[in-house]
């Protein structure tokens, strides 16, 4: 059995991302909630608004990484 409290912020980020690559992989088998379609048109109105700034995620992932340990 996994024990998370003694996983590191950084174990921990790693399980989460293949978690959710594993996820993914069959995608379309899952409705999502509404507060995502809520949360989408939210970020469209503020890139559209010029308050929204990009990165690449690579770089996202880095500085999360970086940020968790």
């Amino acid at each position: 059995m996994l024990h998370l409290k003694s996983m590191s912020k950084v174990e921990k980020l790693r399980a989460m991302e293949e978690l959710w690559a594993d996820l993914t992989k069959n995608e379309n088998r899952y409705d999502s909630p509404e507060w995502h379609l809520r949360e989408l048109r939210a970020t469209e109105a503020r890139v559209i608004a010029g308050k929204e700034e990009f990165i690449d995620w690579e770089v996202a992932k880095k500085s999360l990484r970086r940020r968790a340990k």
